[in-house]
């Protein structure tokens, strides 16, 4: 029986290096690997993390391929994430309950402290650690974060009870602008939005059938800028 990606606890619990909507400069973007996802309420700009080149690579493959074409996010949380990239979702009927799709093969987690779940976050979904005890990432399926921000208190109590562990400098990302840090350490982290920030809060905050789907559908298609 198929199983569905991403089984990850909804617990909502993130600094740009640029301000959410600023155009970037030519230079800087030099060097980097860029992409974009047209979505039916906007479009958003990733860059790619060279850090986590499995990841990278695999998911311009995948673009090249024409893979993510017409694509759903087929599982909106608001405050949390909206995740795609589930081929079964292109021209799915409406209700049809969707997350089990994927290419075929999984990829090697690349887990990196410097990559954490701060908003605007791009991260590989993937099977449970019990029936994937290597933690590896699905070949396909993505979810973007949205987050929320966090107080102090908030911070120290999650690190007390070892929810998560921070460094100043993700507590300060985590109390402006916000995230889901209980995810750090357990899933790949191998992007982020550096364009298009309100079109998270767009998508995330769709009505949803019982099975998280948006009842009025977000398509999306990625393809590669540089």
């Amino acid at each position: 029986m198929m199983k569905k990606y991403l089984s990850i606890p909804i617990v909502s619990l993130l600094i740009m290096i640029n301000s959410p909507g600023l155009k970037l400069q030519a230079q800087d973007t030099a060097g980097m690997h860029l992409i974009k996802i047209e979505t039916s309420l906007g479009d958003m700009v990733i860059r790619l993390y060279d850090a986590t080149p499995a990841h990278r690579d695999n998911m311009i493959k995948l673009i090249k391929e024409g893979f993510y074409k017409d694509q759903l996010f087929h599982r909106v949380i608001k405050d949390f994430m909206i995740q795609g990239g589930d081929p079964h979702s292109v021209g799915a009927e409406k209700g049809q309950r969707l997350g089990t799709g994927g290419p075929g093969y999984t990829v090697p987690a690349e887990f990196n402290p410097k990559l954490i779940h701060k908003k605007g976050a791009l991260a590989a979904a993937r099977k449970g650690d019990r029936e994937n005890p290597e933690q590896a990432s699905s070949g396909s399926q993505f979810y973007i974060v949205q987050g929320r921000v966090l107080t102090a208190e908030e911070i120290n109590i999650m690190s007390q009870r070892g929810v998560a562990t921070f460094t100043e400098e993700s507590a300060t990302i985590y109390t402006s602008l916000g995230g889901t840090p209980h995810l750090d350490g357990a899933y790949s982290v191998f992007g982020e939005v550096i364009e298009g920030m309100d079109i998270i809060d767009s998508i995330a905050s769709r009505a949803c059938d019982p099975y998280m789907r948006p009842i009025d559908d977000v398509t999306y298609s990625i393809s590669l800028i540089k």
